[in-house]
This record gives C-alpha cells, sequence and structure tokens, in this order.
C-alpha cells in the first residue's frame, strides 16, 4: 500500500494492500479502496463510494457516495480473469454511478476519457470505450462494447444496445433505446430511437464553422437517400471539401457490424 503523505484519508475507510493514493487525494469516511486501485493526484473520493478491480483513475476526478467503480461485468461470460478499468482526468462520477472492468473477450479493458460528467444512476458496462468531454445524464445505461466517441451526450433513462457506436458530438434524447449506430453530430430521439436531424444545438455551442454546418446538412440531406453505406461509398469517392464531412463518412465506412440509425 502507497498513500502519499499529503493525502487525506477518514479513519473509517479501508484501504486495502496494494492501493496507491496519490498526492492530495481526499478520502471520506466509510469508502473502500481495492489493492488493485491507482489514485491519480487531487482524487476525491466521497463517502460511501466503492472502487475496486484493476482500477486507475486519472487526477483532479470526483467520485461520489455510493458509486461502485471497478467491479465485476456484469457478463456470464466473464471468468475471473483480470481485466482494467482506465478513467481519465477532471471527471465527475456522480451518486450511485456503475463502471466496469473489461473482459477477456472483448479486450480486457474499459475506459472513460478526461472531462465526462457520468449523473446519478448512470452506468457503463465492459469493455465500453468511452471518449473526452461526454454527459451521461441521469439513469442512462451504456451495454457492453459500445463506443461513444467525444462531446457525446446521452440523454436521461437511455439506453445504448451492446456494440453500439455513437460518433462524436451526437446527442440521444430522453427516453431512447439505440439499438443500432448514429452518425457523428446526430440528433437522436423516440422511445425506439430514430435520427432526427443534426445536433445544430451543440454544434453551434462550440462554434463549429457555418461552412461546416451547411456541409453536414447537405451531407445529412444527400445521406437520406438510399442506403447509409452505399451513399457514403458514393460520396466519399467524390471527394468532400468539409472534414466534419469526411469525418461522418469514415464514421459509417468504418469497422462495424451494425446498421445505422437512419432519417424517418
Amino acid at each position: 500500500m502507497s498513500i502519499d503523505p499529503s493525502a487525506q484519508v477518514h479513519p473509517s475507510s479501508v484501504i486495502e494492500a496494494g492501493a496507491t493514493i496519490g498526492p492530495g487525494c481526499r478520502i471520506g469516511p466509510f469508502c473502500l479502496i481495492g489493492p488493485e486501485v491507482v489514485l491519480g493526484a487531487r482524487v476525491e473520493v466521497k463517502s460511501h463510494a466503492v472502487i475496486t478491480g484493476a482500477t486507475e483513475i486519472g487526477a483532479d476526478t470526483v467520485i461520489f457516495p455510493f458509486a461502485s467503480v471497478g467491479e465485476i461485468p456484469q457478463d456470464l461470460k466473464f471468468g475471473g480473469e483480470r481485466t482494467r478499468l482506465v478513467i481519465g482526468q477532471r471527471n465527475r462520477i456522480r451518486e450511485h454511478v456503475t463502471i466496469n472492468t473489461g473482459t477477456a473477450g472483448g479486450g480486457g479493458i474499459t475506459s472513460i476519457g478526461d472531462d465526462c460528467l457520468l449523473m446519478a444512476g448512470a452506468h457503463v458496462a465492459h469493455d465500453c470505450r468511452v471518449g473526452n468531454h461526454v454527459i451521461l445524464v441521469n439513469n442512462s445505461a451504456v451495454a457492453g462494447h459500445c463506443v461513444i466517441e467525444d462531446q457525446v451526450i446521452i440523454g436521461g433513462l437511455s439506453g445504448v444496445h451492446q456494440w453500439v457506436r455513437i460518433g462524436r458530438g451526437a446527442i440521444i434524447g430522453a427516453l431512447s433505446m439505440v439499438t443500432a449506430d448514429v452518425i457523428p453530430h446526430a440528433l437522436v430521439a423516440g422511445p425506439r430511437a430514430q435520427l432526427e436531424g443534426l445536433n445544430l444545438v451543440g454544434l453551434k455551442r462550440r462554434g463549429v464553422a457555418r461552412a461546416d454546418i451547411t456541409a453536414l446538412r447537405d451531407l445529412y440531406m444527400a445521406l437520406s437517400e438510399g442506403n447509409f453505406r452505399d451513399s457514403a461509398r458514393r460520396l466519399s469517392e467524390d471527394g468532400a471539401e468539409s472534414e466534419m464531412a469526411r469525418e461522418v463518412l469514415d464514421f459509417i465506412l468504418g469497422p462495424s457490424d451494425r446498421s445505422f440509425l437512419t432519417p424517418r
């Protein structure tokens, strides 16, 4: 066990032998930190949180009460193999959030980037890859093997099916069930989620140039005519002048066995 002298650990908490607690960390009352956990500088763990497994948490992340981070996957194929969870810096992991380690069949690692907000009751399952600046709103759930790219927002009480990819900057409305891939910068809504258009509000908030937004609109209209992959392949061969349009085309033509959410 390695606890930096500058760390503050409440006497009621249990830090198991082998854990590494970095400088400036604060561990509140009645927490459990497992033997393979590594906490970076200034990580704060509030009362009654559990961090276990081979879990690494980056600097300045805050974990709120009753979160369970690094427990084994909810996968019946999991056989007790050693897998990992890696969480980046400056994340906010709110009350009752659950995040599981990976599985051998899925690459052995679950990862979350930097500057994410996981609101109360959110769940990230085994082998997920979550990017930077992602927001999971209350009680949303991301199933195993999903890829959630940067700047995605997943609305409250929404579910993402296993193996789904959600492209950068997309927004998923509340109470949605996402069963197919979502292109970057898309707006998705509905109980059985459908592609409603572009996330124009998010694009404007991020200061995306008007020319890029126009190019994305034109691309969206072109993709709406016929099969998504066939249209994307044709448009890619023609060449896209906008970098953001190329990003969407590359996403569609990337490696995935799943279908795509398509416009109404």
